[in-house]
């Protein structure tokens, strides 16, 4: 854990009237003479079964550490990050979210990865006066847990109800199966996805749940196989996207397979082989994107780690800049960048581009790309 000096927290500057723009002087900011670090708090999943996705967002972090403090951090003060391991599990967020309350010098917090352990801990950080930017939190209950938590992720609402358009007005399948995680996010957006697809006019023949740590599908691919769908939805991680579409192909499923957005990224085709063929993802982060900050951070994240970014990664990088962004609009204060996130305008994005939040501190400005794998490699779906 980072050794750091305390320092008092500064005053919370009074907001008033005052709505705040999203470039020029800010009217929540406080002199300071301060050379102490900008420190945030991470809780997430640093050992345990969703570790890579903590491995995902420390590459993407350092990198904007690299970016912040080389170029002599915010007015002369560095920025820190303190890592607390939740393993996703609301037993360890909840602790965590106290130790980060108590510490004085911790302004904002990270995390976590999963809904669950994010809204176990939120009435801590409410208390607090204290962001909780749960930027991969889906749950469409998580920001109603206080002013103070926000996030760049799409609701489970919208992102599920997309995926059952995609797969039955977009692709024009209407005897569909489905595949999904045996968690609270997979058991939320599963239901989300049944009621869309069947509004829509499909047949959902087969419903079929899997533990996170299965790694043999066959038995309900055999299941899924004999109820002759045409198109098998799977709301997944790319991990376990990948073993189930090989899986479909050895047991002779040939329908169409469409994955959630949660299963875009280039290593689902290395881990999928030539099975990705075929299977559809709607994406909300492409990496040709072509805007120049995109690509910057493309090349720099392939340089460094010898592998294209996904969707994790690009999260986890908008979502740190959101924060120092906040500070420097808002201040180095709790309320400050509380009060910078609730009504700055033109935030940076490499998702959204320049973005504000809503009422429901959210971000308005959800789409997605509906991609199809082409030999090896994503492409975009064109009808």
């Amino acid at each position: 854990m980072t050794t750091r000096r305390k320092f008092l927290l500064g005053a919370a500057a009074t907001v008033g009237s005052l709505v705040l723009a999203g470039c020029g002087p800010s009217p929540f900011s406080t002199a300071s003479a301060s050379t102490d670090p900008i420190i945030f708090g991470v809780s997430g999943p640093f050992t345990g079964d969703n570790a890579e996705y903590g491995i995902i967002w420390k590459n993407a972090f350092a990198i904007v550490l690299d970016e912040i403090n080389g170029k002599g951090g915010i007015n002369g003060r560095k920025v820190q990050l303190d890592y607390e391991d939740s393993q996703a599990d609301p037993k360890q967020s909840v602790p965590i979210a106290q130790k980060f309350a108590n510490d004085p010098t911790i302004l904002a917090e990270l995390g976590d990865f999963a809904s669950p352990a994010s809204m176990a801990a939120s009435p801590i950080y409410e208390r607090a006066k204290m962001v909780q930017f749960g930027f991969t939190n889906s749950h469409p209950n998580f920001t109603l847990g206080g002013d103070f938590m926000f996030s760049t992720s799409s609701t489970q609402t919208i992102s599920a109800a997309d995926l059952a358009t995609q797969a039955t007005s977009v692709l024009k399948k209407s005897k569909q199966a489905v595949l999904y995680l045996d968690t609270d996010w997979g058991h939320v957006t599963e239901g989300i996805y049944v009621n869309k697809a069947k509004a829509l006019g499909a047949d959902v023949v087969a419903e079929k749940s899997y533990l996170s740590t299965e790694k043999d599908f066959r038995s309900i691919l055999l299941e899924v196989r004999a109820a002759q769908p045409d198109i098998v939805s799977l709301i997944s991680y790319y991990n376990d996207a990948a073993l189930i579409v090989q899986q479909a192909k050895n047991v002779g499923i040939d329908a169409t397979i469409i994955a959630s957005s949660s299963a875009f990224s280039p290593r689902f085709i290395s881990l999928a082989g030539n099975a990705a063929n075929g299977v559809y993802l709607p994406a909300t982060f492409l990496p040709n994107d072509p805007r120049p900050n995109v690509q910057a951070f493309v090349q720099t994240y392939q340089k460094r780690y010898k592998q294209i970014p996904d969707s994790f990664a690009e999260g986890a990088y908008d979502a740190l800049n959101v924060l120092i962004w906040a500070v420097q609009k808002g201040g180095a204060t709790r309320v400050g960048i509380q009060q910078a996130l609730l009504h700055g305008t033109d935030i940076p994005s490499l998702q959204y581009g320049p973005f504000k939040f809503g009422s429901d501190r959210r971000v308005a400005q959800y789409k997605t790309t509906l991609l199809v794998v082409r030999d090896g490699q994503f492409v975009p779906y064109s009808g």
